[in-house]
């Protein structure tokens, strides 16, 4: 049977109120959450946390997966992204709105909007481990496009320090263990 197919039918079942539907649909995808959640987060228990919310509203929203908008994976891991990133809002609200307006959400099919988010989180998480100074070098010249004399400019400080900001910033970034597993084949859960 179809692995979105079978989800489907889990999720129909859970709706009718089977535990054991549940039960096979959380150990499907316990992980895959929990990888999602840990990748944007950064925190294991606030992860952990993060899949009891998804799971407790799969269990009472279950009828509000729509098949023509992706597969239950897809869907799945939205949520999961959603309920992440209203956790990192309530302590990063600032960067974490200016770096979400940069991308456009409904340009591509759901599978590859979800990989795009998830690339782009991770950065933004790498960002927000960055001294504040190197940080906003960075956003300032990468992600709203500023020179070096513009940014010299709003940081109110010498061009060598700009130019070292950003250096500095970028080495710390190349550094960032988030990063680095983020580009590595495997993608799996690592305890």
């Amino acid at each position: 049977m179809d692995g979105n197919l079978e989800d489907i039918r889990l999720l129909e079942e859970i709706q009718q109120g089977s535990q054991q539907s549940f039960e096979l649909f959380y150990e499907k995808y316990i992980r895959f959450i929990l990888h999602i959640a840990y990748q944007i987060i950064g925190n294991k228990e606030e992860a952990e946390d993060v899949c009891q919310e998804v799971f407790l509203e799969l269990l009472q929203k279950s009828f509000q997966y729509q098949p023509e908008k992706g597969s239950v994976k897809a869907w799945l891991a939205v949520k999961t992204k959603s309920r992440s990133l209203d956790r990192l809002r309530k302590k990063k609200p600032l960067l974490m709105n200016k770096l979400e307006a940069l991308v456009p959400e409904k340009e591509s099919p759901l599978d590859l909007i979800f990989l795009n988010e998830m690339e782009r989180h991770v950065l933004i998480d790498a960002l927000n481990h960055l001294p504040e100074k190197q940080r906003e070098a960075i956003y300032r010249a990468y992600f709203q496009g500023e020179t070096h004399q513009q940014i010299t400019k709003h940081m109110k400080k010498p061009l060598g320090s700009v130019k070292s900001f950003i250096r500095y910033g970028l080495r710390n970034l190349r550094k960032q263990k988030s990063l680095v597993k983020w580009m590595e084949a495997e993608r799996g859960w690592k305890e």
